[in-house]
Formats: C-alpha cells, sequence, structure tokens
C-alpha cells in the first residue's frame, strides 16, 4: 500500500486508534470551548471541526489504520451527525443559519473514500479527496465570508470570486502535495493537480443542502485516480 512511513509495524492498533481520537476530541474541545467561552461565528465553530477533523484522513494513511476501522468510523460519525439535526448533540456545529446536511455528508465521504481506496491499495486518493475538502472548501468559505465582495449566484446558493479562487488555490497546493510526495516532481503531479483543483472549485460551487461535502471528496479522489491510471508516469 503506498503510504507515508507508517507506524503500523511498531504500534498497536489500539494505540494507533487511540492516537485518533485523541485527535478528533482535542478538535471537538476547541470547537466547543470557543463556542461556548469566545461566542464566535457559528461558522466559524464548524469550520474548526471541518478542517481539524478532516487531517484524521492523514493520521490513518501514516498509521495504516484498516479500513473496517475508518468505515466503521464513518458510520457512527453519520449517524451521531444525523441526530444533531434533531437534537442539540453537536451545538454550534451544525447551526450555521441554513438548512444543510453538509456535516452528514462530510462524515459519509470519508467512508466511501477509506472503502473504495483502501480496497485499491491507493490511499493517497483518499487522503487527496478529504483534504481538498478539509482545507479548500473550508478555507473558501473563511475567506469568502470576510473578503468576499464579488458575489455570484449558482442554483440560489450565493458565492463569491474570491472564495472560488480561495478554493481553486488551496485545492492545487493540497493536490499537489499529495501527488509530489507519492509520485513525485513529475509533469503529471501539477497538471492533474491543476484539473482536480479548477473541477473541485466547480463542484463547490454547487453546494445547496451542503452537497459539495460528498461531491468535492468523491469527484477530486475519482478523478485524480482516474487521471494518474491513463497518463504515463514517465
Amino acid at each position: 500500500m503506498s503510504k507515508f512511513p507508517a507506524l503500523d509495524s511498531i504500534s498497536p492498533l489500539w494505540l494507533q486508534i487511540a492516537i485518533v481520537a485523541v485527535w478528533v476530541l482535542f478538535i471537538l474541545a476547541i470547537a466547543w470551548g470557543v463556542n461556548r467561552f469566545a461566542h464566535k461565528d457559528p461558522e466559524i465553530v464548524r469550520k474548526i471541526v471541518h478542517i481539524g477533523t478532516g487531517n484524521v484522513i492523514m493520521l490513518a494513511w501514516w498509521l495504516n489504520i484498516p479500513a473496517s476501522i475508518g468505515i466503521t468510523a464513518s458510520i457512527l460519525a453519520s449517524a451521531v451527525t444525523l441526530l444533531s439535526y434533531r437534537f442539540p448533540i453537536l451545538p454550534g456545529i451544525n447551526s450555521v443559519g441554513r438548512q444543510s446536511f453538509g456535516t452528514f455528508f462530510y462524515s459519509v465521504s470519508f467512508g466511501i473514500l477509506v472503502a473504495s481506496f483502501w480496497y485499491l491499495q491507493q490511499p493517497q486518493y483518499a487522503a487527496l479527496g478529504i483534504l481538498v475538502m478539509t482545507w479548500g472548501d473550508g478555507l473558501a468559505a473563511l475567506i469568502g465570508q470576510r473578503f468576499g465582495k464579488h458575489k455570484y449566484k449558482v442554483l440560489g446558493s450565493q458565492k463569491s470570486w474570491e472564495g472560488s479562487l480561495t478554493m481553486t488555490l488551496v485545492s492545487y497546493l493540497v493536490s499537489s502535495l499529495v501527488l509530489l510526495g507519492v509520485q513525485g516532481n513529475i509533469w503529471q503531479t501539477w497538471v492533474v493537480a491543476l484539473v482536480v483543483a479548477v473541477v473541485a472549485t466547480a463542484l463547490e460551487a454547487f453546494s445547496f443542502l451542503g452537497i459539495d461535502n460528498l461531491t468535492v471528496p468523491l469527484g477530486s479522489a475519482a478523478l485524480a485516480f482516474f487521471l494518474i491510471e491513463q497518463l504515463p508516469l514517465h
């Protein structure tokens, strides 16, 4: 399996799971603290969780966490997020002032990507898809809200050109770094990263009901995988 130098050979499974669990609890604690004591915009709280927990995919890749663990975690997280739309289980995370199932789609996308690319022994594509959503979509929303002066609408969803540009640049950087770490400094790395970034930005523009938290990671990962498979790596 293509991956970063892993700890799976020197660490028991329970320790690997504990590392991931501690990281997630740490991020949730930060989000809770910001929501409880700093009285920040709920969108800020949501993006702390969005960006912070998304990096779990790197721990799963690095530690070579079994796919079954990632899928199980995705199912549990999806169930909790569905309940949180009905009950105040995750206050401040889903209360973003609009109807959205983005948190649920976020959890689902993680499970689908782990199930698909761990099975293919190509975890880098799962990481690429999740990180494009985590950092690209997360920072695009924050930049767009704070600095977005030039607005446009797609199917009733308002976006800004500043936010979309952020999405493109960050997605390109994330995709480039992941591919660079796996296949090195070859022209395919930069071309595929550019195509993924443009397509991810287009998918992020269609964000009604938070569906972009599903289409962006799945689309980015699938596109990168398809292009790398088709392009000769030499």
